[in-house]
């Protein structure tokens, strides 16, 4: 019986060694097939042109396609339920973003999905900054004679890409702390927001280095200021909100890239290093600085911390402004 129980324990100490074995071989392979790409928007926005930037570096380090699958709808929500509802197997990434994992849990109240339960970081991957700027007819060249003006008119209108998006957020901070009278006017993308205020129909919002570049640069839109903590390389002529005495106000549109939650963290560890690289990878960021975003490589936890530290600075700005889902 002795001899029995040694050879029982000898049997299974080998049939486990061999299992842990299958494990590590299996995650030293990792990717073996294609890994899909969800973007929660159209094709040909900022998003998507992200994406496909670093896709196109990172498949070359991982020996594997990432096809992107455009899934847009409800803010993200369509996309990130996709994903969420996944095979946790390190086969499905998403791009996840300010309304993703920050804003829409405040703003819709049910969601089909739990940003803090339902994803594993992989990182962070790019930020927009945000600018606030005017049609060149209003009488302002900085933050002081922009409030001046707004009180004087007894408010102003501001136009967004939609409620909810980081511009609107952004707005509603400014609001608050300039305790301005601002009437929002909601657009379905930042285009046709951008268009308006160029066109003088809306005086003024907050747009994304990336939309609102060209039409700073032509001066058909007037930056006042540009709302993060230091000066922004490429709009480095733009002073912050901050050191023209609204201080610490800093608000940004970003993103980064999680997997269902659960997947294998020999994956998430593989998919991380490729995404460093890539943004770390020369091409890629002129291409990035074209596009007038900042690069933001990031740890699974510091994207995780991240993520806490936007929703609970955003959730009370979103009860406070009443800011709900169409």
């Amino acid at each position: 019986m002795a001899f029995l129980s040694i050879l029982t324990r000898r049997l299974l100490t080998g049939a486990a060694l061999a299992c842990a074995a299958s494990v590590a071989a299996a995650a030293d392979a990792y990717p073996t097939r294609s890994i899909e790409w969800v973007v929660p928007y159209a094709p040909g926005g900022g998003t998507d042109i992200v994406a496909r930037v670093l896709a196109k570096n990172m498949e070359s380090q991982l020996g594997q396609t990432m096809v992107i699958m455009n899934k847009p709808g409800a803010a993200t929500a369509i996309g990130a339920e996709a994903v969420a509802r996944a095979a946790a197997d390190g086969y499905t990434v998403l791009s996840a973003d300010t309304a993703t994992l920050a804003a829409n849990p405040f703003i819709y109240p049910k969601l089909s999905y739990d940003p803090a339960k339902d994803f594993d970081a992989v990182g962070l991957t790019v930020r927009f900054p945000m600018i606030l700027v005017v049609n060149p007819s209003v009488p302002a060249k900085n933050l002081d004679e922009l409030v001046k003006w707004a009180k004087e008119e007894n408010g102003a209108h501001y136009a967004t890409p939609g409620p909810g998006s980081p511009h609107h957020l952004a707005t509603e901070l400014f609001r608050d702390l300039t305790k301005l009278s601002l009437s929002h006017v909601p657009y379905k993308g930042a285009a046709p927001a951008v268009q308006d205020v160029v066109a003088g129909q809306v005086p003024m919002m907050f747009v994304d280095t990336a939309s609102g570049q060209q039409f700073i640069a032509s001066g058909r839109l007037r930056p006042i200021g540009i709302a993060s903590l230091e000066r922004v390389e490429g709009f480095s002529d733009i002073p912050t909100l901050d050191e023209q005495g609204l201080k610490s106000f800093e608000a940004y549109a970003w993103q980064g890239l999680v997997v269902p939650k659960g997947s294998p963290a020999a994956a998430i560890e593989k998919l991380n290093e490729a995404l460093r690289k890539a943004l770390a990878a020369p091409e890629v960021k002129e291409r990035l600085k074209a596009l007038g975003l900042q690069a933001t490589p990031s740890s699974p936890a510091e994207m995780d911390a991240y993520a806490e530290r936007e929703r609970a600075k955003w959730g009370p700005v979103i009860k406070s402004a009443g800011i709900k889902a169409d």
